[in-house]
């Protein structure tokens, strides 16, 4: 999944040391960079660089205004808190839900994500 973002070493820094991701690759291309982050298992972000002023137009609204990202944890509580402590902007206070536990947060540039430790089976 691409990630249109504003910057690229400062998305690097907020996936990385924000969100926990792995940064799985950065390789330079003609004017612009291949970069990758991970949270682990399934799919990854491939990080791009706005290079037109309609791609500049839809970063951090790439969903328009809806939770469009999801990322799932083993231990909500130890990920918000680290997460709260880098200075991520939570929406909402965490939740139970019946699928699990869950509050909506905004990236650095405002796109709404879900954390999200679902219920056990």
């Amino acid at each position: 999944m691409t990630l249109v973002v504003r910057d690229y070493d400062e998305a690097i820094r907020f996936y990385v040391e924000g969100l926990g991701f792995t940064l799985v690759e950065d390789t330079p291309q003609a004017g612009k960079r291949w970069v990758v982050v991970s949270a682990g298992e399934g799919a990854a972000l491939l990080l791009a660089q706005a290079a037109t002023d309609a791609e500049s137009a839809r970063v951090g609204d790439q969903t328009g205004g809806r939770v469009g990202f999801f990322l799932t944890t083993d231990d909500f509580d130890r990920d918000h808190a680290r997460m709260t402590e880098f200075g991520v902007k939570f929406l909402e206070t965490p939740r139970e839900e019946v699928y699990g536990k869950v509050a909506v947060f905004e990236d650095l540039y405002g796109n709404q994500w879900d954390l999200l430790q679902p219920a056990r089976v």
